[in-house]
């Protein structure tokens, strides 16, 4: 039975979730005891059998309490991220992959599967992390996968993840893109083409030319938050994931419109399309697509809790 005594790890642990219930942590006591485990190296059911830290260690446990207090990610305090099977290598300059985004790479999953390819040819844009790309390669045996990235200090991570993790993904650094300001918000009323509602194409596509009509999945989890959102999101949020990976103009589908643009010219004929968006869009993303004249299928997804969470849609056979 653990001993509450002034500087035992039972005690520490009170007053960590005490601290982090008062800054308004969402879930201070798991909070606390990660970063216990982390600090003492004992997996965190350990933590209720052990009565004592070092003092090295507490003093170490209490100055990560007080920046988690000050709503620095947990994440970046640990040093990485669990997604799926995978522990991904995290920290500032790259998106945090979120638990909603797994719903989105079993659907991948389960839609590569069912075509039956021995070699799926996967893209994940926007990779950040490469959670995405890596969770492919991991459970998808076969799969030629590849994560593009625009943003430098996003790609040194997913780099490093590749590199640590060791499955078989090319990381490639190409903008997709995104156009935040708004003037590319009428995409109904443009010519249609090859390449989506605009006929731009973006320069991901130059990046990869040899995979032009050849993809069998194109997934994502682009920016999807609308401007004005900035003054609604957690501290974690706006003062430490990139903002290029969060902001996505005046109605939040500028990410959903570049990644739809890039897909329409990478996918082969009956190719995959699926992107992760805002709960706000269940109902425009999919008529987006819809209007690009391009896709079949399209079909909007809810994550576990419930909300609206990701798109899909099919290639439609070029004419």
């Amino acid at each position: 039975m653990s001993v509450r005594t002034p500087g035992s790890l039972p005690a520490e642990l009170d007053d960590a979730v005490a601290a982090l219930t008062a800054a308004g942590v969402a879930s201070p006591r798991s909070d606390a005891e990660q970063l216990a485990a982390y600090v003492t190296g004992h997996p965190r059911w350990r933590l209720a059998l052990t009565a004592t830290i070092s003092p090295p260690d507490r003093e170490r446990f209490r100055d990560l309490v007080v920046r988690r207090v000050a709503r620095v990610p947990l994440q970046h305090l640990v040093g990485t991220a669990g997604f799926r099977y995978l522990t991904l290598d995290v920290g500032p300059g790259v998106f945090v992959p979120r638990p909603e985004t797994e719903t989105v790479v079993g659907w991948a999953l389960d839609a590569m599967r069912a075509a039956g390819r021995a070699e799926p040819v996967c893209v994940d844009l926007c990779t950040g992390s490469g959670a995405i790309a890596l969770s492919l390669a991991d459970e998808l045996p076969g799969a030629r996968v590849h994560a593009v990235e625009f943003e430098p200090a996003a790609l040194a991570w997913a780099r490093r993840n590749v590199m640590s993790i060791g499955r078989g993904v090319t990381v490639h650094h190409a903008d997709v893109g995104i156009d935040v300001t708004g003037r590319n918000l009428d995409h109904t009323s443009r010519s249609r083409s090859t390449a989506g509602s605009t006929g731009h194409v973006p320069a991901v596509v130059d990046e990869l030319a040899d995979l032009v009509g050849r993809v069998d999945l194109v997934v994502s989890n682009p920016p999807y938050l609308c401007d004005d959102e900035r003054d609604q999101v957690e501290p974690e949020v706006g003062r430490h994931d990139p903002p290029a990976a969060l902001w996505a103009g005046p109605d939040g589908l500028a990410g959903v419109r570049a990644v739809a643009e890039a897909a329409a010219v990478l996918l082969g004929d009956g190719g995959q399309l699926v992107i992760e968006h805002s709960d706000r869009h269940g109902s425009a993303a999919p008529a987006l697509l819809r209007a690009y004249g391009c896709w079949d299928d399209v079909l909007d997804h809810p994550d576990l809790a419930g909300r609206d969470r990701f798109v899909t849609a099919s290639r439609r056979a070029r004419g």
